[in-house]
């Protein structure tokens, strides 16, 4: 299972890129779209990389199409959205490490170092604390994982992963 780094991005900015193209059709030429939003190319790439790895968006040719499930997606309200969202992130293979690493911890919590720790095994070339950044507020934004900044703990959210399964 080959891990793929998460682009710096957050969940609004992916669902803002859905928005666009939904007004817009359903399609939009990439550089078109950069002009159109006011976004640095570099930036929009890394938005619509997110929405493409999430199964919301794909990039054929030069131009970013909204797929099915980010239609569904905007037709729901936030706590659909949200479902949506965790389906898709567990289907990510780093979602699915840091999952499993968490349920193999004795308490489900594990340290912010630990995972720092683990992310750097996996992605050596990454910038891990951004990346952790990342993977937190998109774990937290879907409710799959919680963390607690006080005593820098990532935990399994408890709603997604009920005791004793």
């Amino acid at each position: 299972m080959e891990i793929e780094p998460l682009p710096q991005v957050s969940a609004s900015k992916v669902i803002g890129l859905l928005e666009y193209l939904d007004d817009s059709n359903g399609k939009e030429d990439i550089y078109r779209l950069a002009e159109e939003i006011h976004y640095e190319l570099g930036e929009l790439l890394s938005v619509i990389k997110m929405a493409e790895m999430l199964g919301l968006a794909e990039t054929p040719g030069g131009d970013v199409v909204i797929q099915t499930l980010g239609r569904d997606l905007l037709k729901n309200k936030m706590v659909e959205r949200k479902l949506i969202i965790r389906e898709q992130l567990t289907k990510l293979p780093i979602f699915q490490r840091l999952t499993q690493f968490l349920q193999e911890s004795e308490s489900g919590r594990l340290d912010r170092e630990t995972i720092l720790e683990e992310l750097s095994r996996c992605l050596p070339h990454e910038n891990i604390d951004d990346l952790f950044k990342t993977v937190v507020n998109w774990g937290r934004f879907a409710e799959l994982f919680g963390y607690h900044s006080d005593t820098r703990m990532l935990y399994l959210d408890e709603e997604s992963f009920p005791s004793g399964s």
